[in-house]
């Protein structure tokens, strides 16, 4: 279940980007709005897009890695993400469980605490982290820039 929701978010996470990518290059190529708040929308937007489509991203392979750990077949013990960690190490799981802020796959040892997989990406988390402080930085300046624009009164 926790797979087929990892799967719908980073479904909803693609389509929420593909939106964000249109209507920043919308806002790029609008012939009235090349004044720098017009240019700030254009970046936060498309800043926002790249966050959101990398993030989505990391959610692929974290689902990637919960359907390879609930897979009950043969050869299901120890759990298949987690035997990276080594054998002795792998020999101790006795579950995982999933972050979604950092995204992360981890796995539980028998005598308390965890260890984290590669399963998703290095570059995912610090990436998405930029973008998403590119986004808030553009989208705080173009209100802000606006705001002044404006003359008193309206």
């Amino acid at each position: 279940m926790l797979f087929l929701g990892l799967l719908l978010a980073a479904l909803g996470g693609a389509a929420t980007a593909a939106i964000l990518t249109v209507r920043g290059l919308g806002a790029v190529l609008r012939k009235g709005e090349r004044s720098r708040s017009g240019w700030l929308r254009a970046a936060a937007l498309l800043a926002g897009a790249g966050a959101v489509a990398i993030y989505a991203w990391g959610l692929l392979h974290l689902g990637y890695a919960v359907m390879r750990a609930e897979d009950g077949g043969a050869g299901s013990f120890p759990i298949e993400p987690c035997r990276e960690g080594g054998s002795q190490l792998a020999s101790q799981v006795d579950g995982y469980g999933v972050s979604y802020v950092p995204l992360r796959f981890e796995c539980h040892l028998s005598g308390g605490g965890t260890y984290v997989t590669s399963s998703v990406p290095g570059y995912v988390n610090p990436v998405t982290s930029v973008l998403g402080l590119i986004t808030a930085s553009c989208g705080v300046l173009a209100a802000a820039t606006t705001q002044r624009a404006r003359p008193p009164g309206v």
